[in-house]
């Protein structure tokens, strides 16, 4: 298994997104990404959403090419599944999971936290587990009407600038969700401050995620 030091010494990482909507990996570890990228902390990243349209693929494609404009080694991938429908399609979203094995060797996997209420994000995270079971693996949150934020157990600090940025690129890059009552920045740094009140975040805010497992050597 890939160990928590992984992340904490002077290694760069090599990095696998997952995300099932055009917009998970940036709800959920936006601000994670902003910060380990502009630390040069990163060197390679594979950015994978798996359910969009026409509209939304291009939205997703811009967004991620931001995200991730001072990572030279990148590769963004957009599949076509329907949304909602991840589970009917298992068998051919599990062979895009193996396809995966061969564009990266990742020392950290940004997935969806297992008890997301979201048939699709809850498929997104067994996936991961049974495709890549000597990783380390995050598994984020995402805030929705359900209300099944959970007790995560890692946090990782966010500064300021980086919570303000990570809610401007949502809204720039993702205009077709602006009518959705919750898409905005309101919602965006309000679940980052109080990740940051939980783990006491010098800079008052901070990313949440579900660690399951780690090697500490």
């Amino acid at each position: 298994m890939i160990s928590l030091g992984t992340i904490s010494e002077e290694k760069k990482l090599d990095v696998l997104c997952l995300g099932a909507h055009c917009d998970d990996i940036e709800i959920g570890c936006g601000g994670t990404l902003l910060k380990w990228i502009d630390g040069n902390r990163v060197r390679k990243v594979v950015w994978v959403v798996f359910s969009s349209d026409n509209k939304r693929a291009d939205e997703a494609k811009k967004s991620a090419d931001k995200y991730l404009e001072k990572i030279a080694d990148r590769e963004i991938i957009i599949f076509d599944f329907k949304d909602a429908f991840l589970n009917f399609y298992a068998g051919q979203v599990k062979e895009c999971f193996e396809s995966l094995k061969q564009k990266i060797e990742p020392g950290l996997i940004f997935s969806h936290y297992r008890q997301d209420r979201h048939q699709d994000h809850r498929l997104l995270s067994d996936l991961t587990y049974n495709t890549f079971r000597n990783h380390l693996i995050l598994e984020y949150e995402i805030p929705k009407y359900d209300g099944d934020l959970g007790n995560p157990n890692t946090y990782i600090e966010i500064s300021r600038e980086n919570v303000l940025r990570k809610a401007s690129l949502l809204l720039e890059c993702f205009p077709s969700q602006k009518g959705k009552h919750w898409f905005d920045e309101e919602t965006f740094s309000a679940l980052m401050r109080i990740r940051g009140l939980e783990c006491n975040s010098g800079s008052r805010y901070a990313e949440a995620f579900f660690m399951r497992k780690c090697l500490i050597k």
